[in-house]
């Protein structure tokens, strides 16, 4: 992996753990797809799944394998149609990284995980791919509309493509698509998305490219947003 890419991962992690102390999260409505694996829920009153991206904290959806919850996250948040997991690659004793492709030659999208909860469930904490990096907003800030979203990329055309997610639904809150840079070479990106009041505290920032051959998601980065 990159060092680039190694460095992003590292402070959303230190992002993410340092505001663990923020308490409880909403209960929402269950969303469809079971897991390979159930896990006993236990007590969540102490632990800090509401970091999440996935699968939701206030779902029964809970996962016994890194790799598991990975690649639901890939088809479920990410869209892809058929992902691909490689082997999970420990970091500390209870997270870490699964490589994950949209396709078996496609490009590598890193799904950070970790076991959040107290009955050793996997969580996805955030998804970071080579191409697309996502500079602002922060991992967990408080956003409002509109949300000034900026980074550097590079993809086919220039053109990364964004969604905005709220805990309890698939259907974006709000989307667009920016210019940064193409043929390889990094450049900056920005853009406003609009979106009406929320009805979660939660959700999910998506940014994206599409591949040239038949417009299916190509490798994705995500971080998780509080709504003001």
């Amino acid at each position: 992996m990159g060092t680039a890419r190694r460095v992003w991962l590292i402070l959303l992690v230190i992002a993410l753990m340092g505001v663990a102390f923020v308490g409880g999260y909403a209960t929402r409505r269950a969303t469809s797809g079971a897991p390979s694996t159930t896990v006993p829920r236990t007590s969540t009153t102490s632990d800090a799944t509401w970091m999440a991206l996935w699968p939701e904290p206030g779902t029964l959806t809970r996962y016994a394998a890194p790799r598991d919850v990975a690649l639901a996250f890939a088809r479920r948040v990410l869209t892809m149609a058929s992902p691909v997991a490689q082997a999970f690659e420990q970091g500390d004793s209870r997270s870490g990284e699964v490589p994950v492709q949209s396709s078996p030659t496609g490009p590598e999208t890193l799904v950070l995980v970790r076991q959040l909860a107290n009955d050793s469930s996997w969580w996805v904490l955030g998804a970071v791919a080579s191409d697309i990096q996502i500079d602002a907003p922060q991992a967990l800030a408080a956003v409002t509309s509109p949300l000034r979203v900026s980074g550097r990329s590079t993809a086919f055309e220039a053109v990364v493509n964004l969604a905005l997610y709220q805990d309890g639904t698939t259907v974006p809150l709000a989307r667009g698509t920016a210019m940064g840079g193409s043929m390889g070479q990094m450049a900056p990106y920005a853009t406003n998305l609009h979106f009406a009041t929320a009805s979660s505290p939660y959700g999910t920032l998506v940014v994206f490219t599409r591949s040239a051959k038949d417009g299916s998601v190509l490798e994705a980065s995500a971080i998780r947003v509080r709504f003001a």
